[in-house]
């Protein structure tokens, strides 16, 4: 191991940074060290936490534990890099994984493969979350990416009694990307630890309704950790060096625990949580369209009574002008170039757009051609009003914007727009515009309850903060429509995940609102 590190720093211990592989494919990131064996067993872990909770010091920390490092070596060595940045440079948002291969046998006899995210509610703000959250989905996605799990550790100082709103933030973050089946994978890593049973932190996550696997006595499974294990050992007498062992004793013994856990648990495959994840995706798709139809049919209707109005008068006039025209607010679709606006908890970067109807098929933050677009199902849009074959889509740095315009329309304007005039007066005929128009509305919000539901029946947490925001527009739409019981069946939903989770969207809310001023 020696011969493959370099020397960081001399003492006690000696501090070694690891000669690793790294490798980037688009935005996935892989720091390798050893070779890894087809027939040996792997493990792999996805770690979450704040800034600060000692991440990166726990994953060094399984790393020498998996190479079997231990406290008499008098040596410790690093798999991360240490990032030191001045707050003027940019910090990556890539989610980096780390694999640590051909040590089965000292300790384990599993190899390793740790998910590092970068911290979320840092300060970087909420569009580096949305920006950490597309990599995971990105992660779990790619042909070369993770496809199973056998944990997910929230990572957690020990000296934590209450969850702030950030905390609840951070861990509603993660718990909305995965699917119902991943919640007895899910455990507590405790740092910064004195070896205490945290009975505050067991409490706050209790209060906060955290899902994850429970023990026995239905308490959150977790494991110890200490942080110290880097640290320059006193020189002297056995007493002066003995808190540091205790440090370390607690921290193998919450390793020890851990990879027993480990070992014990099967794989989880991600299929349910890349369904929820694209339930997400095609449920803001789904409301971004249903907004815009909204403001097209008010529009569209708005120019209707327009008309109306006009040609009332004009039917009443006893001496008729052939010449009569009218001057109305025409709605008409355009094409705008987009960058890096925001949208309901999203960042648009392109846009995939249905060349045929018009419309704005997926543009928060989509990075894909249409073809892999995650609105796509069975070759065709699951979005736009028409679901159109796929080949008529198109990706771009634009995306169509409904505006209005003043025009005149004369008798002959006015006779051209009945595409039924031979049959039905045109009054009549405006009147039945106006009938598909709210039918198209009563489509798009019956497919986003559909997407709510399907949320609610394989979501570990139905309730993201993007999907409170969703909730509202939804159950006043519905109620709108004359919809009751399903407005109800959406508040019923909604008030599942409201429990103390009001200061917290207030908190996500400030964020979000910081942001909005930044683009």
């Amino acid at each position: 191991i020696i011969s493959n590190s370099d020397v960081i720093s001399p003492g006690t211990p000696v501090v070694y940074q690891l000669k690793t592989r790294k490798e980037t494919v688009e935005t996935l990131t892989r720091v390798t060290f050893g070779k890894k064996k087809q027939s040996k067993p792997n493990k792999t872990i996805l770690l979450v936490g704040e800034t600060g909770a000692g991440k990166s010091t726990l994953i060094n920390a399984l790393v020498n534990y998996a190479m079997g490092v231990t406290f008499e070596d008098k040596a410790w060595f690093q798999i991360i890099e240490d990032e030191k940045r001045s707050q003027t440079e940019s910090q990556t948002s890539d989610v980096i994984v780390y694999q640590i291969f051909g040590f089965e046998g000292k300790t384990l006899p599993f190899s390793l493969t740790i998910i590092d995210t970068p911290g979320y509610g840092d300060t970087r703000g909420i569009e580096h979350d949305i920006i950490v959250s597309e990599r995971l989905f990105q992660l779990f996605q790619s042909k070369n990416g993770i496809h199973e799990l056998h944990a997910v550790g929230l990572v957690v100082k020990s000296s934590v009694n209450r969850l702030s709103d950030r905390l609840k933030y951070i861990f509603d973050s993660v718990m909305s990307q995965f699917g119902k089946d991943i919640e007895e994978k899910i455990v507590a890593l405790v740092t910064h630890s004195n070896g205490r049973k945290p009975k505050d932190l067991l409490g706050a996550l209790n209060a906060a309704k955290i899902k994850c696997a429970k023990d026995e006595k239905e308490q959150p499974v977790y494991f110890l950790f200490n942080n110290c294990q880097h640290e320059e050992r006193t020189e002297g007498t056995e007493e002066k060096k003995e808190p540091l062992k205790i440090a370390d004793n607690v921290t193998m013994r919450g390793l020890s625990g851990f990879t027993a856990f480990l070992g014990k648990t099967a794989p989880r495959k991600l299929d349910m949580t890349l369904d929820v994840l694209n339930e997400r995706i095609r449920l803001s798709a789904c409301i971004q369209n249903l907004q815009e139809r909204i403001r097209l049919s008010e529009l569209k209707e708005a120019e209707i009574t327009q008309i109306k109005e006009a040609l009332k008068n004009h039917e009443e006039k006893k001496e008729k002008n052939e010449k009569f025209a009218v001057e109305v607010h025409e709605a008409y679709k355009e094409k705008e170039a987009i960058g890096g606006e925001l949208w309901l908890m999203t960042l648009i970067k392109g846009a995939v757009c249905c060349t045929v109807c018009e419309e704005n098929c997926h543009y928060s933050g989509c990075t894909k051609l249409p073809k892999d677009c995650e609105v796509m199902k069975d070759g065709r849009c699951t979005v736009c009003s028409s679901k159109c074959p796929v080949s008529v889509h198109v990706k771009g740095k634009w995306r169509y914007v409904t505006r209005t315009r003043k025009v005149q329309r004369n008798m002959e304007d006015i006779r051209k727009r009945s595409k039924i005039q031979r049959r039905l007066s045109f009054l009549e005929s405006l009147k039945g515009e106006i009938t598909n128009l709210k039918a198209e509305k009563s489509n798009l919000l019956e497919e986003c309850f559909q997407h709510v539901v399907n949320l609610e029946q394989i979501a570990l947490k139905v309730n993201s903060v993007s999907t409170f925001v969703h909730l509202d527009f939804l159950i006043d739409k519905m109620k709108e429509n004359g919809e009751t019981k399903k407005a109800q069946k959406l508040e019923e939903i909604k008030k599942k995940g409201d429990e103390g989770n009001g200061s917290m969207l207030q908190y996500v809310w400030g964020k979000f609102e910081a942001l909005k001023r930044k683009v």
